[in-house]
């Protein structure tokens, strides 16, 4: 069969790494039809494998990059509706240029376009993985089970905008909600059954607004009896009151479902991870958070400010009861949210269903992390006060202490390190236009456009030399096909590259 879009367009197998030969000797890139057989003739010999679906958005990109820097074999499932191809890209540069620089085995690095929920294809991901395990004298009466060489599976595949959700529910429900259930179905078949899954903070609703940070337990699946910080036990019956918006309500249909699963078949290890606020990116500056459409959280909107594509940051709400009256989020660098998962996967040895909150703890204000933003950009950033979003609530700030003590993990990077890490995308992206625009050179029209292909030489990006062969690649993105061209508008050479579909600029490119 061939693993294909919704538009019934066939999609390439993408590979890179070597699982069992030199690290010098990397498998060459291919691409794939992915008829009968040719999976099974293409994919590595490696039992450490570990999926992620959704893995090219941005906590799912950084969490791979992280799962192959710690040595996993990485599949990476994604339908590319909100992410691009060319942050697949960036990743294989990354984990090249990392190996390159580090003993030990280079791990694989593989992509399929697919959506999770196409059965069809995700079937024949799944048989392509699968470890035979020799036959049965009688397999009606004694089936073997499937064996899998996938450890585990990771869950980014939701979709996670809150406004959207309200104009959109149905979108929503069917495709977090129904979208889990036939892939949990789906891959209890193949006999996966570890399970990470991207839950978050929305779960909490108004509960959140009780302005102590945030227990599991506060939102609890099952009937729960524990101890309060203020030292008095509490009953906690199975549930969550006071969701705003639909999207929460999915996050919490999720795990009410994968509850269910794990008490039915007790084979299932299963975690849910509620985030808090991601923002940052990672500290190469050639990862970040790049969506297909506008992100709308407070990070993004303040670089659009910045770099002049918005004219203010709109303040939603001055009269929260919080210290300035702006809203209260616990802010959680993405590098230390994407550990969280690795944790999950390596530290949990009991089955069943859990949930952790990922959070630093502490909680800062919409207009704190203006200022912190300001101070790293050395600019004052021009923002207008407006009225409360629907759905939004005062506080939400995480209490972590059940993955520090369980998990072994814990928040490292501070709000100012977030800001500096999101400034150096921003340089690198400036750096990186730059160097496209002065190293063009022609190879055909496309409609009243010029697509451009970078001239790649052998010398460093000047102050960001340790980087080379990433950033080289980042800049070199229009190398084999219409849809990898740089697309550089006529009216805009001597100003800015308009990079659209698998050659898009790494992040927040309008307006540079």
């Amino acid at each position: 069969m061939s693993l294909n879009n919704d538009s019934g367009v066939c999609s390439p197998w993408l590979s890179s790494g070597s699982d069992c030969g030199d690290v010098d000797t990397p498998l060459t890139e291919q691409s794939l039809l992915l008829n009968d057989g040719d999976v099974e003739n293409a994919v590595p010999q490696s039992h450490q494998h570990i999926l992620v679906v959704g893995g090219l958005g941005f906590i799912g990109s950084h969490t791979c990059w992280e799962l192959a820097k710690a040595g996993y074999n990485v599949i990476i499932i994604d339908n590319l509706s909100n992410a691009f191809n060319s942050v697949y890209k960036r990743l294989e540069a990354m984990v090249a240029d990392h190996y390159q620089k580090t003993s030990g085995r280079r791990p694989s690095l593989n992509f399929f376009k697919a959506d999770y929920r196409d059965k069809q294809t995700m079937t024949a991901v799944l048989e392509a993985y699968e470890s035979p395990l020799g036959f049965a004298l009688d397999s009606v009466e004694s089936p073997i089970p499937r064996r899998s060489k996938i450890a585990g599976v990771i869950h980014f595949a939701a979709h996670k905008s809150v406004g959207e959700s309200i104009k959109q529910p149905l979108k929503y429900y069917a495709n977090n909600v129904s979208g889990l259930i036939d892939f949990c179905s789906l891959l209890g078949d193949f006999g996966i059954k570890a399970f990470v899954f991207s839950s978050s903070a929305t779960v909490y609703g108004t509960v959140a607004d009780i302005k102590v940070p945030l227990r599991e337990e506060y939102c609890s699946q099952d009937r729960t009896v524990f101890v309060d910080d203020d030292g008095k036990q509490k009953v906690q019956q199975s549930g969550c009151s006071g969701l705003t918006n639909p999207y929460g309500r999915t996050k919490w249909m999720c795990e009410a479902i994968l509850n269910d699963l794990a008490h039915a078949d007790p084979e299932w290890k299963i975690t849910a991870l509620r985030y808090f606020n991601p923002i940052g990116c990672d500290e190469s500056g050639l990862l970040g958070e790049d969506p297909r459409d506008a992100a709308t959280n407070l990070i993004p909107t303040i670089l659009r400010v910045i770099t002049g594509v918005q004219p203010t940051l709109n303040i939603y709400g001055d009269d929260y009861d919080t210290k300035d009256g702006t809203a209260v989020r616990d802010y959680i660098h993405v590098t230390d949210l994407a550990r969280g998962h690795l944790a999950a996967l390596k530290s949990r040895t009991e089955k069943g269903f859990k949930v952790y909150n990922l959070g630093t703890g502490t909680g800062h204000s919409v207009l704190e992390v203006v200022a912190a933003m300001e101070r790293v950009a050395n600019v004052k950033i021009p923002t207008q006060l407006v009225g409360r979003r629907a759905g939004d609530v005062g506080m939400c700030v995480a209490k972590p202490s059940r993955a520090q003590e369980e998990l072994g993990w814990r928040t490292e990077k501070s709000l100012e390190t977030c800001c500096h890490d999101v400034w150096r995308v921003l340089e690198l992206d400036r750096v990186a236009k730059q160097e496209a625009l002065a190293n063009y050179c022609e190879i055909g029209d496309v409609g009243h456009n010029v697509a451009c292909r970078r001239v790649v030489g052998d010398r460093a990006l000047g102050h960001r030399e340790t980087l080379t062969t990433a950033v080289l690649a980042t800049v070199s993105l229009a190398v084999e096909a219409i849809t990898e061209e740089v697309i550089v508008t006529n009216d805009l050479l001597t100003k800015e590259a308009s990079v659209h579909g698998a050659g898009r600029w790494p992040l927040y490119n309008r307006g540079i």
